[in-house]
């Protein structure tokens, strides 16, 4: 089960990563206001995608942390997935086009298969 787990992790860091990739694209900064414009969002990626290679390296060696993490990014792809969508019903225009909104509706699939199994390999 931790080696599905792993091939979940990673799969799922790569949709997030891309989207993230996208969220550049489409200014995110601008969206949720956040300050420093492209410096500050770059800065603001640096430790997320650190922790994330770092709770996949854990994972691997089937640490507690590693499990930990797992979840941790998890929600983070069903956070990204409802904050868009509630964005999008709101008529905003980023994120519409049909790659975007595959790797978001892929984000939430994956998040929550990663999640259950993260979840029952913790308890």
């Amino acid at each position: 089960m931790w080696k599905f787990l792993t091939w979940l992790y990673i799969i799922n860091a790569t949709f997030l990563i891309t989207h993230e990739i996208d969220s550049a694209f489409w200014k995110e900064w601008e969206l949720f206001r956040l300050p420093g414009g492209i410096s500050g969002f770059l800065l603001i990626h640096l430790p997320m995608i650190l922790f994330i290679m770092l709770g996949l390296t854990w994972l691997v060696h089937q640490q507690q942390a590693g499990l930990i993490m797992s979840l941790i990014l998890a929600g983070g792809g069903i956070f990204a997935f409802c904050i868009h969508t509630y964005h999008l019903k709101l008529g905003r225009p980023e994120f519409r086009t049909v790659v975007s909104v595959a790797i978001l509706i892929s984000t939430l699939i994956v998040s929550l298969a990663q999640g259950a199994v993260s979840l029952w390999l913790l308890v």
